[in-house]
């Protein structure tokens, strides 16, 4: 629980220096460590709630999603994902570490897929607040009669 906390202000002291606009985290996938998924979903739930605390959206990706738009493929290397992401943003050498790459390459998918994602959500909500307006049995409510005077 502690490492937890730890994580969550030096979360908190990030989103102060750098205020962000948006939070993108790698969704969580099985593996067969079940102990390393269970701490990577963790930190993750722990990135959600500090974001959502500040008012910032999260949108959640996961590792075939940051491949396929990266690269154009879901299954493809580490070394794959680390050339594009070097040929991308237009640097020297491939970022170190790997964690690096990992971490550049989910805000590029981000940012590209990102307004989409928004105005599909945004679509989904706009068609939940009209649903919300209907009176009885799904229909509109009628607008008040005018009155002639």
């Amino acid at each position: 629980a502690r490492r937890l906390v730890a994580i969550e202000v030096t979360i908190e002291s990030w989103i102060a220096r750098y205020r962000p606009t948006a939070v993108a985290i790698e969704r969580v996938f099985a593996q067969h460590n079940v102990q390393t998924v269970m701490g990577t979903a963790q930190v993750a739930g722990v990135a959600m709630l500090v974001a959502a605390k500040h008012g910032i959206p999260v949108s959640l990706h996961t590792p075939s999603e940051v491949k396929a738009s990266i690269t154009g493929s879901g299954r493809a290397s580490k070394d794959q994902v680390g050339a594009m992401v070097t040929r991308i943003l237009k640097l020297e050498d491939v970022p170190q570490p790997a964690d690096a790459t990992d971490a550049l390459a989910l805000a590029i998918c981000h940012v590209w897929r990102g307004s989409t994602t928004a105005r599909l959500n945004a679509a989904v909500e706009a068609a939940a607040n009209h649903g919300r307006q209907r009176g009885p049995l799904g229909r509109s409510p009628r607008p008040p009669s005018r009155r002639q005077e």
